[in-house]
């Protein structure tokens, strides 16, 4: 009945949604309202501040199978994969909840209903662990459910420190808490280990299958356990683990799922051997790469995007190893998607995406992968003991790519350790270069950090009055600034806008009693905005008053290219897929520049369907709304936020119609017909994985297409033709250049044949060798190689130097029949020759070519070549 592990899943699920459960999605691999965790790790993940009373639901049961991800962080079994029964980068946890609802009884009675009901488990099979002190629990199996007393183990404190048994469970230091109770399955005695609670419980005879947690506890910083108002229920079932047993084996990797991947990457890559550790890995990491890229992660050199990028390339090594000579490793998707069922059918959609991913990054890795395992086997064959030292780690890491692991996962193969204490060493060093090396470039100002707060009033105001609280002068505060001064002033409040998020700062002028200062930036120091720029007339002294006015001109220019970075951010996204995140920005009063996550060149075609689809956003005209709230409330309307930034406990969210919201603190236009008009002007790649457009809006966009409608015009007018018919007749053009090429290249063949049995009546002899030596008037460059191979010929035997000059140019070439090579080389010859001409050149010993810049020089070059030849043809 439960032959598949898709099977299982829909069965587990069905189970508790007739038992009122709410049947809940999985989340995302990337827990966006969690920012403590690297990815999903747990099934309770998603219902965490539900657990903690922070959030309400419309249900008090919940069931799920949640995809996690341990490969980072914390969690991290990426080590272990392939080496053991049970470790993987990815599984999925079937769970069950109560918020409040059930508790201990029920929780303890679904799960052995579940078991011993609906997958029919021996109940021989099982047994039981629940923390020592818990009476209740323990009163529940042995009255309630029936299960033999010798069977349930209690489990205590046995790591030394108060609620730190297994079978005791928290959240962190303080906070919710509960004991917990096991379930635990035996595979026989022919396998070797014993129940928990023994000396022997680390050995594989009896796996823990499934835990229940009660959550019933709130510990307070002293340690005290205060009772939770509504005592909760958090469980985890593997499912990998239950499949393994209902499908009668023993180790996660005999399931179904494992077993037609492992089957899919021997045929990939023409394994033989199916118990291979290395196929093992390759059927692990395919399951996380691909939900991961599903999810929105790409590999890249930080965060969330290095580890899958870890994960990978420990792939493709491993598929190396079993001898695969081309990209395999993308090829597991479609049987990936297959073995997942339901669970897949997100990545389905997404499967292009995802293969393109995977592809081109194992693309990237093979560029270096075999010069870097070329190194690293070079340096274990000469290791003098077991240890790799952390300057060849670093010099792996730092030069070719190669991740500490990987290089420490082929040396585990050896049984060698890798000194991870020398590699962080020269990991400070380098860090300790690049800021020796740094420390001098940066201007005074940038080192700047003051305590003052300066108010932004700029959101509503380009002009506004104030004070000055601080006067800079080279970095130095000062009381007074004179006529001439090139100064930082920083005032209590504000209308120009600081340097942030990508928006440059404004420029325009402070003014007052007597005085100008010319503003040409404005940058944040701390909570602090300076103003930057040049006391053009008068003086100013600290504490004076100042009426600051904002270049409404250049801001209004800057809005236009800050606001349209969101709606192009939200356009490649539906274009190109969700992986596409924010990598950086740009935007002043000319452009736009816009860096983010993908994979490949956009596709001309992609490109105008993001233009077009931003451009369809303008015409809608949307109103902007920029709205104040606590990042919480942010993310639950849908802000973006983006991996590894820092937000402050309340954000500023701005929203586009129904288009695009993200989080942002820049200033925008009114609504989104103000920006006119889109136009790309470039995309190209910046980086692995990162690729990055330009852009241009508004009266600059405009100009642009006027440029370019000229362009087109002169074009056609050039050609003689409307310019709805320009690429038509263009295209004729092309073709008819083509055919006069063609037909020049075959008269000047003509022409060099003809040539060529005149000239072999010029030859002369060396030693008993013809020699032909000539310089050439009226032939192309490209006809000397043709005119020399028919000249060789015709000597048989002998040697051919020919030269032509041009405008402050020469092209040499020299030929040498096979039978003199031992005698004479083209390439010495040629080079020889070109030395006089200011040339250099080479070739093969049969013929080579040269160029040269002194033309007027050649006649006399020539000569040389007989004397050179006597010499040597003896």
């Amino acid at each position: 009945m439960y032959q598949t592990t898709a099977v299982l899943r829909t069965a587990f699920l069905e189970f508790f949604g007739r038992n009122g459960h709410q049947i809940v999605d999985s989340s995302s691999l990337v827990p966006h309202n969690d920012p403590t965790l690297l990815f999903t790790n747990a099934g309770m993940n998603q219902f965490k501040d539900l657990f903690l009373g922070q959030e309400k639901r419309s249900y008090t049961r919940a069931t799920t199978s949640q995809r996690c991800v341990r490969a980072g962080g914390k969690h991290n079994d990426l080590d272990n994969v392939g080496y053991t029964a049970r470790h993987h980068t990815f599984f999925e946890m079937l769970g069950n909840f109560s918020f409040g609802d059930y508790f201990k009884e029920d929780a303890i009675n679904f799960a052995w209903t579940f078991l011993t009901e609906e997958l029919k488990l021996p109940k021989e099979k099982l047994c039981v662990t629940v923390y020592e002190t818990d009476d209740e629990a323990f009163s529940i199996w042995r009255d309630k459910v029936g299960v033999p007393e010798d069977s349930i183990i209690r489990i205590g404190d046995n790591k030394g420190a108060q609620y730190a048994s297994d079978n005791f469970w928290q959240m962190g230091d303080t906070g919710p808490c509960g004991p917990c109770t096991e379930i635990f399955y035996d595979h026989g005695e022919h396998i070797w280990g014993g129940r928990p609670g023994t000396p022997e419980e680390d050995g594989d005879r009896f796996i823990e299958i499934w835990n229940l947690v009660f959550m019933q506890y709130n510990r307070q910083p002293d340690g005290t356990m205060e009772p939770l108002p509504k005592p909760s229920v958090d469980t985890g079932m593997g499912i990998e683990r239950i499949a393994a047993i209902l499908q009668g084996g023993h180790s996660n990797y005999d399931i179904d799922i494992f077993q037609k991947l492992i089957a899919k990457a021997a045929e990939l890559t023409s394994a033989k051997d199916l118990e291979n550790k290395s196929l093992r890995v390759i059927a692990d990491h395919i399951r996380s790469c691909a939900f991961l890229i599903a999810d929105g992660v790409m590999p890249s050199n930080e965060g969330r995007g290095y580890v899958l990028r870890r994960i990978i390339r420990r792939a493709v090594r491993h598929g190396n190893k079993l001898g695969a000579t081309d990209t395999f490793f993308y090829k597991l998707v479609p049987t990936l998607i297959e073995v997942m069922g339901d669970a897949a059918n997100g990545l389905k959609e997404v499967q292009a995406i995802v293969e393109k991913a995977l592809k081109a990054e194992e693309e990237q890795f093979a560029r270096t992968l075999e010069r870097g395992l070329n190194i690293l086997d070079a340096a274990l064959n000469g290791l003098d003991g077991k240890i790799l030292d952390g300057e060849t780690l670093f010099k792996l890491y730092d030069t070719y790519g190669f991740p500490v692991d990987l290089t420490a996962d082929v040396c585990r193969e050896r049984e060698i350790d890798v000194d991870e204490a020398g590699f962080e060493a020269e990991m400070a060093k380098q860090k300790a270069r690049a800021q020796a090396a740094g420390q001098f470039s940066a201007e005074y100002s940038s080192a700047i950090t003051l305590e003052e707060t300066t108010d932004f009033t700029g959101y509503e105001l380009l002009a506004d009055n104030s004070s000055v609280i601080k006067l800079l002068k080279e970095g130095e505060e000062v009381s007074e600034l004179s006529a001439g001064d090139e100064a930082i002033i920083v005032l209590e409040q504000t209308p120009f806008y600081a340097e942030s998020g990508g928006q440059v700062g404004d420029s325009g002028i402070l003014t007052g009693e007597g005085f100008e200062f010319e503003v040409k930036d404005t940058q944040k120091y701390g909570q602090a905005f300076g103003h930057i720029g040049k006391l053009v007339s008068g003086s100013l002294k600290a504490g004076g008053s100042v009426s600051a006015q904002v270049n409404k001109q250049r801001r209004h220019r800057t809005q236009l290219n800050h606001s349209v970075t969101h709606l192009l951010h939200a356009a490649l996204r539906q274009v190109l897929g969700t992986h596409v995140t924010q990598k950086g920005s740009l935007v002043d009063p000319d452009k736009l520049r816009f860096d983010f996550s993908h994979f490949e060149a956009v596709k001309v075609e992609e490109l105008v369907e993001v233009e077009n689809l931003v451009n369809q956003q303008i015409r809608r005209n949307h109103e902007l709304k920029a709205e104040v709230m606590d990042i919480d409330a942010a993310k639950e309307k849908g802000a973006m936020a983006l991996f590894g930034e820092k937000y402050d406990a309340e954000v500023r969210v701005v929203t586009m119609g129904d288009f695009s919201i993200e989080l942002c603190g820049g200033t925008h236009v009114g609504r989104t017909g103000d920006i006119g008009l889109f136009k790309i002007t470039q995309e190209a790649g910046i980086a692995a994985g990162v690729r990055r457009i330009e852009a241009v809006t508004g009266a600059a966009a405009v100009e642009l297409v006027n440029a370019q409608q000229q362009a087109l015009s002169s074009a056609a007018s050039l050609l003689k033709a409307e310019p709805n018919a320009l690429v038509a007749k263009l295209q004729a053009q092309l073709d008819k250049a083509k055919l006069l090429e063609k037909e020049v290249a075959q008269l000047k063949a003509k022409l060099a044949s003809a040539a060529s049995a005149d000239l072999v009546n010029e030859t002369v002899e060396v030693n008993g060798i013809k020699v032909l030596v000539k310089k050439l008037e009226g032939v192309d460059a490209k006809s000397l190689r043709d005119l020399q191979d028919q000249l060789k010929t015709k000597l048989g035997t002998g040697v051919v130097v020919l030269g032509i000059a041009g405008d402050a140019k020469v092209n040499l070439i020299a030929g040498v029949s096979k039978d003199l090579t031992a005698k004479v080389k083209a390439g010495e010859l040629v080079g020889m020759v070109a030395g006089f001409v200011g040339g250099k050149g080479g070739g093969r010993p049969d013929m080579a070519q040269a160029g040269g810049s002194q033309p007027e020089n050649l006649e006399n070059a020539l000569t040389k070549v007989l004397p050179w030849l006597e010499e040597r043809l003896i």
